[in-house]
């Protein structure tokens, strides 16, 4: 059975829907059996509760269910995620025939939803109605929608809507349900398919490409929005790789006012040479004061953060505790089924102005560590709760908000989560604290040499109290007249260095992948996974490394098929997903562009197929037959000097850049040569180089003596 079901199709029946039952409808007005049906089983469980009290718990195997005897008779079911996924039984590629069936027939590792389906399917048989009550997002309308389609009738089918599991936000919901939200519905198939045929074709590209040069099936991926991501962390890394340090110098003065001691610094630090660095230091030593030229004080409000939506509440869980973004999403899926918190995969920063916050507060004053702090922002706000708002909205769910229930048995991990959601919730409500902020410009009195030295304190808390993890660092100076002299005590002059960019996180490659507009807020932290199950990355103790495998699918990637590595068309893609969720676009109209693409790209691909092969394998080591980097342990061929394109950037960066040591620094080569090797900021790539010439001089020094000794 194939899902084609087309806009057509789907208006036909919402239309049909609408005449018949209206836009809202009470579940208890239903006159037949109505089949509920949750997206996990916890939540089957709450919804049954919120329904009637004498609700009778049934099993089908192991797996539960629930019917409550009433006027209608309900059941309430659940799946496990996706009970249906793609499959094609063509072989090879381009395939672009396929159809949805159970996942347990094809995937052993879901072997286990086969009873869920089983029981789903004869609840439907038994039932008139039927309620989709996964979540309210676009994979919880195509799981829902799946099952009723398959085996219910879409023209008795509604829709639940609720941001919490809360009984009375459930009850609520099933009292005015709605007709299916085809528009979702259709935005999710229409993201399945794309990932499905994007992936399954490039893959499969890739696997032909090796077995073409070695016989050898070997499984590799990519994927729409995987293969960008992979090469911005393979940009980062190359980046990383060829960084060379320079070196610059800081002038720091330390001064005496009274008894008390202080820094400034020079206002053009960093200095680029030192020659320059110590003459400054000299001037200032021979003037011994500075006069002060400036004193400026400035109180500034400093506004609470918004509410959290999932990307804020993993960027702050990986800075503050040090989670991963899958880590914390699966916390905050776990609380959201326990009914502690909101809708957790929002991307909203605004609070549903119908909620009653008070009732929530009063509820969370009953947990002894929030008891204080609440009843200290009701006094503050004396009782009036607007909280702040973000830019971001989301149309399905509000920002995640504790919902005021008790936390019974909580793990450490998910009592840091959800204390992190309880105090970002108060802060929301608080008042803006109030940050002092002082900034002296002094100079030296004859040569104009200009220093500032600056201080921050917070003079209220305000919001700070709830959520500290922003304070800033108390630093203060003392009060200077304009026109004063101060006393010079002591200068110095700091050899630093150029730093790299930063090491990848988890985290930045989730931020990165939404400023881009990438992934949607429930795959980008699976699918930043999917790169280590695929061995492409590899976590280390100072952050994300990208494989030689990874690096060498976004070479080939990049040579053969540019368009996938692009964010633009990931973009494009994404946007085009988007309008078919508000119903501008046609679900089948979008997939057919893609088509076009990949079938472009894929006859260009095979008119490569040889070396496309020969590079993959190589980077596998899988052969050797070809002209390999002469840099030990480097598997990458030879593309000038001996070397391979990375390592002969490193080298050319290292003739390129030892003019400037010299200008800054004034020393030799060789001890350009060992600065570098014994520096931890120098990029992999350079240091490959560097002691690979060290291993030359010392053969041909060695082969000099033995000459010499003959």
């Amino acid at each position: 059975m194939r899902v084609n079901h087309n806009r057509l199709g789907a208006g036909l029946i919402r239309g049909l829907f609408t005449e018949i039952v209206g836009t809202r409808t009470s579940i208890w007005t239903l006159r037949g059996p109505v089949l509920v049906i949750a997206e996990k089983p916890k939540a089957a469980r709450r919804i049954a509760e919120a329904l009637s009290q004498r609700f009778i718990i049934r099993k089908y195997g192991k797996v539960p269910y629930y019917e409550i005897r009433s006027t209608p008779t309900i059941f309430v079911a659940s799946t496990v995620g996706h009970l249906y996924t793609l499959h094609t039984e063509i072989k090879g590629y381009p395939v672009f025939e396929y159809k949805w069936i159970p996942a347990h027939i094809v995937n052993e590792e879901k072997k286990y939803t086969q009873q869920y389906l089983e029981l789903l399917s004869k609840l439907a048989r038994e039932c008139r109605y039927y309620v989709n009550a996964c979540d309210y997002d676009i994979e919880g309308s195509v799981i829902g929608y799946l099952i009723i389609k398959f085996h219910g009738d879409e023209k008795h089918a509604f829709r639940a809507k609720f941001s919490s599991l809360v009984h009375s936000e459930l009850r609520k919901s099933l009292e005015n349900l709605m007709p299916l939200d085809y528009d979702m519905v259709e935005s999710g198939l229409c993201r399945h398919e794309l990932d499905w045929i994007w992936g399954i074709n490039v893959s499969r590209a890739l696997m032909s490409a090796i077995y073409h040069a070695t016989k050898r099936k070997i499984i590799l991926s990519a994927g729409r929005v995987q293969t960008p991501t992979l090469k911005y962390i393979a940009d980062r890394e190359v980046e990383r790789g060829l960084f060379i340090p320079l070196p610059q110098y800081v002038v720091t003065i330390k001064l005496r006012k009274a008894s008390r001691e202080f820094t400034a610094d020079y206002t053009k630090n960093p200095v680029l040479d030192y020659k320059s660095a110590n003459s400054i230091k000299n001037t200032v030593l021979r003037e011994k004061y500075l006069v002060v030229r400036d004193y400026v004080t400035e109180r500034k409000k400093l506004n609470p953060p918004p509410p959290l939506n999932l990307s804020d509440l993993q960027y702050e869980a990986s800075r503050i505790l040090g989670y991963s973004p899958l880590k914390t999403q699966k916390i905050a899926e776990e609380l959201y089924l326990e009914a502690l918190i909101s809708y957790p995969r929002t991307n909203s920063q605004k609070l549903p102005p119908a909620l009653n916050y008070r009732e929530i507060l009063n509820k969370l004053s009953h947990i002894d560590k929030y008891s204080a702090l609440i009843s200290q922002l009701l006094r503050e706000t004396r009782g009036v709760l607007k909280p702040v708002e973000g830019e971001k909205e989301d149309p399905a769910h509000p920002a995640i908000y504790p919902t005021g229930n008790i936390p019974r048995a909580l793990t450490r991990e998910q009592w840091a989560i959800y204390d992190l959601i309880v105090r970002r919730f108060l802060a929301a409500f608080a008042p803006s604290a109030v940050v002092l902020y002082t900034r002296a410009v002094l100079e030296t009195p004859f040569t104009g040499y200009k220093f500032t030295c600056s201080g921050i304190s917070v003079e209220y808390p305000g919001w700070l109290v709830y959520y500290p993890y922003h304070a800033p660092s108390k630093r203060t100076i003392p009060y200077l007249l304009r026109g004063e002299k101060i006393e010079v005590v002591n200068v110095s002059v700091k050899e630093t260095y150029t730093k790299p960019p930063a090491k990848l996180k988890k985290v930045d490659i989730l931020k990165w992948m939404e400023s881009v507009e990438i992934g949607t807020e429930a795959t980008r932290a699976p699918i930043i996974e999917k790169l280590f199950e695929r061995k492409y990355l590899e976590n280390t103790k100072s952050g994300v490394e990208i494989t030689d495998l990874g690096l060498g699918v976004v070479e080939v990637i990049s040579e053969f098929f540019p368009e996938l590595t692009s964010v633009e068309l990931t973009r494009k893609f994404e946007e085009l997903i988007g309008s078919v969720k508000v119903g501008t676009k046609n679900r089948v109209e979008v997939i057919e562009e893609a088509k076009t693409v990949l079938r472009k790209l894929l006859v260009s691909f095979n008119e490569q197929i040889s070396s496309i092969g020969v590079l993959l394998s190589s980077r596998l080591g899988i052969i050797n037959n070809y002209l390999k980097c002469t840099i030990p342990g480097c598997r990458r061929e030879v593309a000038e000097n001996s070397l391979c394109k990375y390592h002969y950037e490193a080298y050319k960066k290292l003739q390129e850049l030892y003019s400037e040591w010299y200008k800054r620094k004034n020393i030799t080569y060789e001890e350009y040569l060992k600065k570098l090797k014994n520096m931890k900021s120098t990029g992999a790539l350079v240091k490959d180089v560097i002691n690979h010439i060290d291993l030359v001089k010392r053969a041909l020094k060695e082969q000099s003596s033995s000459s010499s000794n003959n």
